[in-house]
């Protein structure tokens, strides 16, 4: 005979069976969810750097990024200048949808608008690269980037920066400078805005992409250059051809990786997908800073010690050279009112913020001459 009692614990032990098979049978639903996964999309970017280049693999710290946090909804495939096409013709090539997205920097397309420069390779009013970046995200340099690129040159693209670059050196040369008067009548290249600064000092001016530099200092097409850092110099043999390294240089203080996309294929991908790509452009920002200052550094020290190079801090007197130029260059390119809009932009934004920096910051030089003493002597 079955008790009351009884009955309860009958009931009581289905409710839990019963239970735990419906728990179990939502752990396998959230475990395992059906989900039906399309093929990713596979956008085609071309850099403007070389296949072993430093820059590249910063380029590819980019792709991986946008692959993991996208889950594999989105893979670059990446490719190195020439692929497709040459170096400095990675915008066109975007913009005409021959390539999906180019990872340049806009020192490159100056000549179609000078205002390019000033999101990199700019005037230095005293902001450091990362200041500068800072005003790209926060200070309105991202709608004048817009306005120049989609408003004012009809270009059919979407733009997002990463990479607050270390101050350029000055570069390579034959013998040491020890005035801005050894600099007149120098061919030398560079790029950007910084090729009326330097033509502005006397220099004899070459613009040419990082992997020509070589052949034409061979060729007596130039006798000095500069290009990025010790990694990127080092890697093109610069310490083979010319073994005095000046450091520090007003010409490129400020620049930052372009990365582009075609704007018809950026915006056709859902929502989430251009977040992550617009938002992985700021987590490689730091991972780029991190893998150069280690690469940069290290590399430095094998060019002095290994390759023979002697490097020098470039003159006082080069570098009050350079702000006059730079003074005599905006006189003339302020001129032009979107050009004038962007400096003033950038001049109020560095006037409070570096401001800040120069009051704050601590007198990082007294304290590596007091732990390594001897190591510098300016």
């Amino acid at each position: 005979m079955t008790t009351k009692t009884d009955s309860k614990a009958v009931s009581r032990r289905k409710f839990l069976k019963g239970g735990a098979l419906a728990a179990g049978a939502a752990t396998a639903t959230i475990a395992m969810p059906n989900i039906s996964r399309g093929a990713p999309v596979v956008l085609k970017m071309q850099s403007s750097w070389g296949a072993k280049a430093i820059f590249q693999d910063m380029a590819k710290q980019y792709a991986d990024r946008v692959e993991k946090m996208s889950g594999g909804r989105v893979k670059i495939d990446l490719l190195p200048a020439g692929a497709v096409v040459k170096a400095f013709q990675v915008q066109d090539a975007c913009h005409d949808g021959v390539i999906d997205a180019a990872h340049t920097v806009t020192a490159y397309w100056y000549g179609k608008n000078k205002a390019a420069s000033l999101f990199g390779t700019g005037p230095v009013f005293g902001a450091n690269a990362s200041q500068i970046l800072a005003w790209i995200h926060y200070g309105g340099g991202k709608e004048l980037y817009k306005e120049l690129v989609q408003d004012i040159l009809k270009l059919d693209l979407v733009g997002f920066f990463a990479m607050p670059m270390p101050t350029q050196p000055l570069g390579w040369f034959s013998k040491r400078i020890t005035s801005a008067d050894d600099l007149k009548g120098l061919k030398y290249r560079t790029v950007g805005l910084a090729t009326d600064i330097m033509q502005g000092i006397g220099v004899k001016v070459t613009q040419l992409p990082g992997g020509e530099i070589v052949p034409a200092l061979e060729r007596g097409v130039i006798e000095a250059f500069e290009f990025n850092n010790p990694t990127s110099d080092r890697q093109f043999g610069a310490q083979d051809v010319r073994k005095v390294y000046m450091m520090s240089s007003y010409h490129q203080a400020a620049e930052f990786f372009e990365i582009i996309f075609n704007k018809r294929k950026y915006e056709s991908l859902d929502p989430d997908l251009r977040a992550i790509l617009e938002y992985a452009a700021e987590a490689t920002s730091t991972a780029n800073y991190g893998f150069a200052m280690d690469n940069y550094s290290r590399d430095l020290q094998t060019l002095i010690n290994k390759d023979g190079v002697k490097v020098y801090r470039t003159p006082q007197s080069v570098l009050d050279a350079q702000l006059k130029s730079w003074d005599r260059v905006l006189a003339k390119l302020t001129k032009d009112p979107f050009f004038k809009k962007v400096v003033d932009s950038q001049k109020a934004w560095s006037e409070r913020v570096a401001f800040y920096d120069l009051m704050n910051s601590a007198d990082y030089k007294l304290a590596y001459k007091h732990y390594f003493p001897g190591k510098i002597t300016f």
